[in-house]
């Protein structure tokens, strides 16, 4: 099946006593066991609502087997602490999710867990690898200035010097991107952003072969962040439309980050599928296309960052993204405020800078809330 296929039929599992074609939800925590093989328990991720949707992100990322969380926090610390223990090193992106850095910072010192905050190329991270490296973190493209990694260079390195490869696909979605493919061990997911889709869930996933996700299930387990039935049911419908979503926002993308490009007023765009975007070329290789979201600074000093969001009119301030209606914000203030002022002024998120996640609307409209709010 082709993936937009994959997004509505894969994984289900059809109503055997009504004949309904979605599948049922089974909200049940207290399953009968006396004579059961196995028995059911939402902490134990294997209950059939969750099954059902391992199976078709499994299918989407072209995985073995997978794990889905109540957050993406939940799914990135679980793989974290499934393959890392005191005395281990762990080489990550700099340039990743505030919530990511912000976690590694404040528990791997407790832990007794080393590791190396580096720049997005294959080559500065093969240069942190030590002899107790056992995993590399990579998010591609980042949140929020879309710098483009090389997976497939990435991938290589790793297995040269056998270490796990896990990396955060939130922004690019299966849709335009498969990790796996290219060479990498697990693929995470913030399913809060574009597998949900609607901005009404808290999900995450971790997907990878059969031994990985062993090992995953056994810690998050332990940790307890389970989804529960309802919400793997909502996250299954709302996967159904994720192709055609995703098409859109990524169409509706290109056409605001080529208008911002050059405006007197804004500053640089960040967005891969401007040509002289430093990673366009890789992005052309690895992606099927260049998402739905993209940062700029406002750089007009008579208008702030804060007041251009205030006279916003359809594109609204919010926090997290990938919703089908399009959504603003300072990532100072946002995804990044739990990191210091330092990584920020390291990484270049500046307090002028916005991110923008595009929705479905119609692009007109779009554009026109944009020039109002700028004045032009």
């Amino acid at each position: 099946m082709k993936i937009d296929t994959k997004c509505v039929h894969s994984g289900a599992r059809t109503d055997t006593m009504t004949g309904g074609i979605n599948t049922p939800i089974f909200p049940s925590s207290a399953h009968e066991y006396l004579d059961a093989e196995i028995t059911a328990y939402p902490r134990y991720f294997n209950t059939l609502n969750q099954n059902v949707l391992v199976r078709k992100i499994c299918a989407l990322e072209g995985a073995e087997d997978g794990v889905v969380f109540s957050s993406g926090m939940a799914a990135i610390s679980s793989v974290f602490l499934s393959f890392l223990k005191a005395g281990d090193h762990v080489v990550l992106q700099d340039e990743i999710y505030g919530g990511s850095h912000s976690f590694v910072d404040a528990f791997f010192d407790r832990f007794e867990i080393d590791y190396s905050f580096v720049g997005t190329s294959a080559e500065e991270i093969e240069t942190a690898i030590n002899p107790q490296t056992r995993l590399i973190f990579i998010e591609t493209p980042t949140n929020p200035l879309l710098s483009v990694v090389d997976i497939k260079a990435v991938a290589d390195v790793a297995r040269r010097h056998d270490c796990i490869t896990v990396i955060d696909n939130t922004f690019a979605t299966p849709i335009l991107q498969n990790p796996m493919a290219l060479g990498m061990d697990i693929v995470v997911h913030s399913g809060t952003k574009y597998l949900g889709g609607h901005s009404d869930l808290s999900a995450g996933a971790a997907v990878c072969n059969f031994d990985l996700a062993s090992k995953v299930r056994h810690t998050a387990v332990n940790f307890g962040g389970n989804l529960n039935a309802l919400s793997c049911y909502l996250l299954e419908r709302s996967l159904k439309t994720l192709a055609i979503r995703v098409k859109q926002q990524t169409e509706n993308a290109l056409t605001l980050a080529e208008f911002l490009d050059g405006q007197p007023g804004f500053g640089k765009v960040n967005y891969p599928g401007l040509p002289h975007h430093p990673g366009h070329g890789i992005a052309r290789e690895q992606m099927s296309g260049f998402g739905a979201m993209l940062s700029f600074e406002v750089a007009d000093p008579a208008l702030s960052a804060d007041a251009f969001m205030r006279k916003l009119k359809l594109i609204k301030p919010a926090v997290s993204l990938g919703g089908i209606e399009t959504t603003i914000c300072d990532p100072a203030r946002t995804s990044h405020a739990k990191v210091s002022t330092e990584v920020r002024v390291r990484q270049g998120i500046t307090d002028n800078l916005l991110r923008l996640s595009v929705g479905i609307e119609n692009i007109d409209d779009l554009l026109e809330d944009v020039k109002q709010a700028s004045g032009m």
